[in-house]
C-alpha cells in the first residue's frame, strides 16, 4: 500500500473509530508519519481465525480494540439472525487483562442492540466455565474476550458454537464474512451500560454455573483419590485461584498452598515475563515454594485457565513436565480407569506418537487432528456419532487437556483435578511420579520431544512464515543431523481424502530413518513459525533414562536449530 492509500484509509479509520483514546493514537502516527508502523496496523482486517480474533491492543484495523471487537460482534449478530431471528441467547465472558472489562462490555452492548438474549458473567471467569455454560443454559453461541496464555499486550475474541466446541469451518468461515459485511462501527447499534438494560434481554448467567460444572466433573471422574496430597497451586495472576482451590478441595485435596504473590487477577502479570506455563523461569516463583513445601505436586494454569502445567519431585530437586508427558500420563491413567467398552482417545497432529502407542496398547481408538481443542472436539463428536468409540480424553503437546465430557475444550481446571488423582492413586501404591513416567517409558520407548519457535511479527514477518513453509515442501533436507529424512507430507494437500477434522494444514512433516519425525507450521494464535522434533529411544534393563533423555533432547535441539537454518532464519 503506497504512502497517500495508507494515509486515506488509515484517516477514515479515524473518523470511525467510537474510542476516542485509539483514535488519537492513531492520529498521532500519522502526524508523526510513522508510516512503516501504519502500514502494519492498518495491513487489512484483523482476520477472524483459529481461535476467533487475537492481537495486540492498540489502535487499527489490524489490532484488537473497541472498533474491531464491535464490528465483529455485529457481524456474528448478522450472522445468528440469518433465518433463525434474532432472539438467540448468547453468553459472554471476559478473562482479567486489562482491556477485557471494556470489550465485553461492548460485546454485550452490540448484541442487546441487535436483539440478542445475552447472558454473561460478572466477573472474570477461567474459558471453561464459558463453554461449560453454552450447554448447560443451551446457548446458541458462547464469546469469551481473553488472549490466553499470550503477552499482557495482546487480547482476544474466541467462540463457541451452540454443541459447546470451538467453532469450525463453514461456521467460522460464514462468521468472517459477515464481519466483512459490516460497515463503519458509528453506525452499528450498541447499548451503553448494557448490563443497566432490559433484565429479560441481558442478565447474571445463573449463580449456581460453577457447582453444576463441578457435578459434571464428579459425574465423569476416573477415579476417587487414594491418599491426600499437599499441592503447591499458581494460576500465573490469572482467574484461576479460587476455582482450582474449590475444585481440588471438592475431590478430596485440602492442603493446597497458594502461591500468594500470584493469586489474586492482575492484567500485568507483575512477576513473570511471560504468563505461558510453558515458557522458561515462568514456574521459578512457584517452584520455590513447591522446594520450601515439600509438596508431592506442582500446579498451574495459564491466565484464562485452559491448560495445565505441572512440576513433580524428582530426587532432590523438581521436573517440569512437558505438555507431552502430562498428556501420555494421563493417558495412560484414564485408559487404566475407563469404565466402559471402546475409548476414544485423541491428540493434535504435532503431539507425541508415544500417545497412539499408548493407545494402541490399552486396544483403544486413537485419532490425530489438526492443531487445535476445536478440531479433537470436532473429530470426536463425528466419531461418536458415527459409532467409532466414546470420547475419554483429549490432548495437545501445549499443556491442552480434556478429561470431561462437560466441557468440549480444554480445561485447566478439571485436567488439575484428574493429574492430582493420578498423583494420589501413584502414591498410595508406593510410586513416585517419576516411576510411573520412567516406566511407560520401558513399556512404549523413551519419547522426546522439542520445539523451536522463529518470531516474525508483522506482515512482512507473516509473508517470510508462509514462504519457509514452502521452501520445506518444495527443498526438503535430505537429513537433519545426521538422520535421514525419508519421507515428506504436506498437509495442504489431498484435503479431498480426508475427514474435516484433518483437512488442510499449513504443516510440513519429515519422517526419519531412526522413527522419529520432524514438523513445520505456522502457529495459528501468534506470529511465530514452529518447529516441532519427535525422536524415539529404546531402553534396556537397568538403563538410566535420563541420561538416554538428555541425549536425545541435545539431538533434537541441534535437529530443529539445523533445520531452522535451513529454512532461511538465523
Amino acid at each position: 500500500m503506497d504512502i497517500d492509500s495508507l494515509s486515506v484509509r488509515t484517516r477514515a479509520w479515524i473518523d470511525e473509530d467510537p474510542d476516542p483514546d485509539t483514535s488519537a493514537e492513531l492520529a498521532a502516527l500519522l502526524t508523526a508519519e510513522n508510516f512503516e508502523e501504519l502500514a502494519d496496523r492498518m495491513a487489512g482486517n484483523l482476520k477472524f481465525g483459529t481461535a476467533g480474533l487475537r492481537g495486540r491492543v492498540e489502535a487499527g484495523s489490524n489490532r484488537m480494540n473497541r472498533a474491531v471487537v464491535i464490528r465483529t460482534t455485529r457481524g456474528i449478530a448478522e450472522y445468528l439472525g440469518t433465518g433463525r431471528g434474532n432472539s438467540e441467547l448468547v453468553i459472554v465472558g471476559r478473562d482479567a487483562r486489562l482491556s477485557s472489562g471494556q470489550l465485553m462490555e461492548d460485546t454485550v452492548g452490540v448484541l442487546a442492540a441487535s436483539g440478542h438474549t445475552v447472558r454473561y458473567f460478572p466477573e472474570a471467569i477461567p474459558t471453561p466455565l464459558v463453554a461449560y455454560a453454552t450447554m448447560q443454559l443451551q446457548a446458541r453461541m458462547a464469546i469469551v474476550i481473553t488472549a490466553s496464555h499470550n503477552p499482557p499486550w495482546e487480547n482476544g475474541y474466541k467462540v463457541y458454537d451452540q454443541n459447546g466446541a470451538q467453532v469450525v469451518f463453514p461456521v467460522d468461515r460464514d462468521i468472517a464474512t459477515a464481519i466483512e459485511a459490516v460497515g463503519s462501527p458509528l453506525d452499528i447499534p450498541l447499548i451503553s451500560n448494557p448490563y443497566g438494560a432490559d433484565r429479560e434481554r441481558v442478565s447474571e448467567v445463573p449463580r449456581d454455573v460453577f457447582s453444576c460444572y463441578l457435578d459434571g466433573i464428579a459425574a465423569t471422574r476416573w477415579a476417587p483419590v487414594h491418599r491426600p496430597l499437599k499441592i503447591v497451586y499458581t494460576p500465573l495472576h490469572g482467574v484461576g485461584g479460587r476455582f482450582v482451590t474449590s475444585a481440588l478441595t471438592r475431590f478430596g485435596n485440602h492442603m493446597v498452598v497458594p502461591v500468594v504473590e500470584q493469586f489474586e487477577p492482575d492484567g500485568r502479570f507483575p512477576t513473570v515475563d511471560s504468563p505461558n506455563p510453558e515458557e522458561l523461569g515462568a514456574l521459578d516463583l512457584a517452584l520455590g515454594v513447591a522446594a520450601d513445601e515439600k509438596a508431592d505436586v506442582l500446579i498451574s494454569n495459564d491466565p484464562d485457565v485452559d491448560r495445565l502445567a505441572v512440576a513433580i519431585p524428582d530426587g532432590d530437586g523438581w521436573r517440569q513436565l512437558t505438555g507431552n508427558q502430562i498428556g501420555v500420563l494421563l493417558c495412560d491413567y484414564a485408559l487404566a480407569s475407563a469404565a466402559f467398552p471402546d475409548p476414544l482417545v485423541l491428540s493434535s497432529i504435532v503431539s507425541t506418537p508415544m500417545f497412539a502407542e499408548i493407545a494402541d496398547a490399552w486396544d483403544a481408538r486413537h485419532v490425530a487432528t489438526l492443531t487445535g481443542f476445536k478440531w479433537i472436539w470436532s473429530a470426536a463428536l463425528a466419531l461418536e456419532e458415527a459409532g467409532e468409540g466414546t470420547f475419554l480424553f483429549g490432548f495437545e503437546e501445549a499443556l491442552g487437556y480434556s478429561v470431561s465430557r462437560a466441557v468440549r475444550d480444554k480445561d485447566g481446571i478439571s485436567a488439575a483435578v484428574a493429574f492430582a488423582d493420578l498423583v494420589s492413586s501413584s502414591l498410595a501404591a508406593g510410586k513416585e511420579m517419576v516411576a510411573v513416567l520412567a516406566e511407560l517409558y520401558m513399556r512404549h520407548g523413551l519419547w522426546v520431544s522439542t520445539q523451536h519457535s522463529v518470531v516474525r511479527p508483522g506482515k512482512e514477518g507473516a509473508a517470510d512464515i508462509a514462504a519457509a513453509v514452502d521452501r520445506a515442501a518444495l527443498a526438503p533436507p535430505r537429513s537433519l543431523h545426521g538422520d535421514t529424512v525419508t519421507a515428506v507430507t504436506d498437509y495442504r494437500e489431498g484435503a479431498e481424502r480426508r475427514p474435516l477434522y484433518r483437512s488442510a494444514e499449513s504443516l510440513i512433516e519429515f519422517t526419519l530413518e531412526s522413527g522419529g519425525r520432524v514438523l513445520v507450521r505456522p502457529s495459528g494464535t501468534e506470529a511465530k513459525l514452529k518447529v516441532y522434533v519427535d525422536l524415539i529411544g529404546r531402553l534396556g534393563p537397568g538403563e538410566d533414562w535420563r541420561t538416554t533423555e538428555r541425549i536425545l533432547v541435545a539431538d533434537a535441539t541441534r535437529m530443529a536449530g539445523e533445520l531452522v537454518g535451513l529454512l532461511g532464519f538465523r
